[in-house]
């Protein structure tokens, strides 16, 4: 499995400040097939300053569930790391 994008990032207007809602494409290759699953995510600021992420898929995937949000949650924060996610 690999995640090769996120595309069509779209963040949802919320006026709740601490809280960031997108949605968007998850563009990934499971033995060598690209396939796009439809995702929302939530990058929430916690009090003490750390970030939680929090993925829903819209449909269910035929890979094991846990590494697959690992991966996922990884590369989001890399992305709003590098400010790639939409203000």
């Amino acid at each position: 499995m690999k995640i090769v994008e996120i595309k069509n990032i779209i963040r949802k207007d919320v006026p709740i400040y601490y809280k960031r809602f997108y949605k968007g494409i998850l563009v990934i290759e499971l033995m060598e097939k690209p396939q796009e699953i439809p995702i929302e995510f939530i990058i929430e600021h916690k009090p003490t300053g750390a970030l939680e992420i929090t993925v829903t898929f819209s449909h269910e995937i035929d890979y094991p569930l846990v590494p697959l949000l690992k991966e996922v949650k990884s590369h989001i924060t890399e992305l709003d790391a590098t400010r790639l996610l939409p203000p």
